[in-house]
C-alpha cells in the first residue's frame, strides 16, 4: 500500500519538527515537505502535490485560510487540515468548508 504524502506547513520550527516526528512513526505517512508560511505552502503544494496538507491557520505572508482556498483550487484531490494553537479561533463543525 502507498503511503499517505503530507505537506506540514506552519511557521514556527519547532511546531514543524514535533509534527514530523510524530507523523514519521506511522510507517504509513511519508512527510513530502515543510513550509513556514503560506506562500511557501500553496508554492510547496503545487510542486509536491501530496495527499493531505497540514496547515497553520495563523501565518505570515498568506494566512492559512487563503492558502487553502488556493491549494484546494489547484488541487481539488488534496485534503488539507487545518491546525491552530490560536485559542481565540473557534472549532468549526466537521464538515468540509473548502
Amino acid at each position: 500500500m502507498p503511503s499517505i504524502r503530507i505537506l506540514i506547513v506552519d511557521d514556527h520550527e519547532l511546531v514543524r519538527r514535533g509534527i514530523r516526528a510524530l507523523l514519521t512513526s506511522r510507517p504509513d505517512f511519508e512527510i513530502s515537505g515543510e513550509a513556514s508560511d503560506g506562500i511557501q505552502g500553496v508554492d510547496k503544494a503545487k510542486e509536491l502535490r501530496p495527499d493531505i496538507v497540514l496547515m497553520d491557520i495563523t501565518m505570515p505572508n498568506r494566512n492559512g485560510l487563503d492558502a487553502t482556498r488556493l491549494i484546494r483550487s489547484a488541487l481539488p484531490s488534496t485534503e488539507v487540515i487545518l491546525v491552530t494553537q490560536n485559542e481565540s479561533i473557534r472549532p468549526l463543525p466537521e464538515r468540509r468548508i473548502f
